[in-house]
């Protein structure tokens, strides 16, 4: 019969599986910490396999908990000897519930990643006063959660001359409006680039001259 000596694999593989599922979304919040916005979209084909490894991750840390719960053996069925040996830090119940509640932060990070941005400076009342003005919708590859969206928004909030944006992970576009006198389309297409995911075309909705 094989006997499981090591939970701690449970606990690792859990936490792995966990933090790779959240990969995609992670990584655009460490490319505005670290200044490298190139990194941001690298891992977005992860997407795909999130809903599994989120699987994986609650399956492997239920039986994680599962060895961790079930009544212990105070004897050895084989040698008839006392089972007094202390467990490490890393095998407790504090240890794995430290992992587990590591591990739902990680998979519910999409939720929260917005808190981590700057807040984008509210551009839009200002657009019905001006005259020369434009509104482009990009369409944009590589955006996989709502932090994708705060990413590409804090990019565009830096460009002069735009005056409201508003992107959605889940159409992959963004609707972006500006003052024509100021800024040009390839250099908002620019903007966009710089977060490491891709302008596919844009399509102009409203020019005013």
């Amino acid at each position: 019969m094989i006997s499981i000596k090591s939970p701690g694999t449970f606990t690792s593989a859990g936490l792995l599986s966990a933090f790779a599922a959240s990969l995609c979304c992670i990584t655009p919040v460490l490319a505005l910490l670290a200044g490298s916005s190139s990194i941001a979209a690298n891992f977005s084909w992860i997407v795909p396999a999130r809903p599994y490894l989120i699987g994986l991750s609650i399956a492997v840390l239920a039986f994680a908990w599962y060895q961790k719960l079930k009544p212990a053996k105070t004897k050895d069925m084989d040698c008839n000897c006392e089972t007094t040996k202390k467990a490490s830090f890393l095998q407790t119940k504090t240890f794995l519930g430290i992992v587990t509640v590591f591990a739902i932060l990680m998979m519910t990070f999409p939720l929260y990643a917005q808190l981590f941005y700057p807040k984008p400076k509210v551009q839009a009342a200002i657009v019905a006063a001006v005259d020369n003005k434009q509104q482009v919708k990009f369409t944009i590859q590589g955006m996989t959660c709502e932090g994708c969206e705060e990413h590409v928004n804090n990019e565009l909030s830096k460009v002069a001359g735009v005056i409201a944006y508003k992107t959605s992970y889940a159409s992959r576009s963004s609707l972006v409006t500006f003052d024509k006198s100021k800024v040009d389309v390839k250099t908002i297409e620019t903007a966009i680039n710089k977060t490491g995911y891709t302008v596919k075309d844009y399509k102009t909705i409203i020019e005013i001259k």
